[in-house]
């Protein structure tokens, strides 16, 4: 809900979201491992996706459309592609926002979600973190009262740092994909050094760079505290140590987002109920293209107010 109302603007949240929610539905599960070298297999998974597709762009052009006979701005995403151009000044179409707002609703809904679920699933589990991060909430609650806005939210630093490590050891996408446009060479730590030649493409795993030894002390250990001044591993071998969000120019311009979604998230879930985690701690789901958690997280819940004293 958070991710339409950003995003993809008022009316898809107001009149449409049951209906965009459908359909983004079917273009998620027409989004799977054999897509990604077939993209266009006739198969039934395709054909819904690609009828989800038309029917979204029908939606996206009748608002833009009212938008603009309308005189209205509205301050969103979808806002900012009507308006955007290209650097020749030819305005963007409206096939290009609609692929663009997927696109980003794809990036702002699976990733969040994913990552808030992980994030909750060692909170409970590492009680000392859980505690570090009520008494967070705590000294905010009585610095600015019950008020939460983006201000606030980013002074959680403990629930940042907690959010961050959750990502580390659980990024949704465990495979980064770059064009080379040139030719280079790389050396590696022991001394060996391959050629990329132009035009191939060179293609890393969060996954596996999130966990490396000589970055992150016992990489396997859960430890918000990693990130921390003083220790900041995430710098510890430069830019490139922690890649959750990729890196570069082609880094995810959503990180600010999700921290911003998540943190707002945790934050209202901290202060008004009390959690208990009843199943195992979860697996991962590797199968999946997004990858999230396996088979569901069950927690009993009260309803509570925290309190600052």
């Amino acid at each position: 809900m958070t991710a339409s109302r950003c995003l993809l603007g008022r009316e898809v949240r107001d009149k449409l979201f049951d209906d965009v929610s459908a359909l983004f539905h079917d273009l998620d599960n027409g989004m799977l491992p054999i897509s990604v070298l077939f993209p266009y297999l006739p198969i039934p998974a395709h054909r819904r996706r690609d009828r989800a597709r038309k029917k979204l762009a029908e939606i996206f052009a009748n608002i833009i459309n009212s938008r603009k006979l309308a005189g209205k701005s509205e301050n969103d995403m979808l806002q900012c592609f009507i308006d955007s151009k290209y650097k020749d000044g030819r305005p963007t179409t409206e096939s290009e926002i609609t692929g663009l707002l997927i696109a980003a609703l794809f990036a702002g809904q699976h990733t969040s979600s994913i990552t808030s679920t992980w994030t909750g699933a060692y909170l409970l589990r590492h009680n000392e973190y859980l505690s570090a991060v009520l008494e967070e909430q705590k000294n905010l609650m009585k610095k600015h009262g019950n008020k939460v806005d983006q201000d606030i939210l980013s002074e959680m630093d403990v629930l940042h740092r907690c959010i961050k490590e959750a990502l580390r050891l659980h990024p949704p996408l465990i495979m980064l994909l770059r064009s080379s446009h040139s030719d280079f060479s790389v050396t590696t730590r022991d001394g060996k050094e391959y050629d990329i030649p132009k035009g191939h493409i060179v293609a890393t795993s969060p996954a596996f760079a999130n966990r490396l030894p000589h970055v992150f002390k016992d990489p396997e250990r859960y430890d918000p505290d990693r990130f921390a001044a003083g220790r900041e591993e995430d710098k510890a071998a430069g830019a490139f140590s922690y890649i959750s969000f990729g890196g570069g120019r082609h880094g995810c311009l959503g990180e600010p987002f999700a921290y911003l979604q998540i943190k707002a998230i945790w934050s209202h879930l901290l202060r008004n109920f009390e959690f208990e985690l009843i199943s195992p701690f979860p697996e991962t789901d590797w199968n999946a293209m997004v990858v999230g958690v396996k088979d569901k997280v069950m927690v009993r819940y009260k309803r509570r107010e925290l309190s600052v004293n």
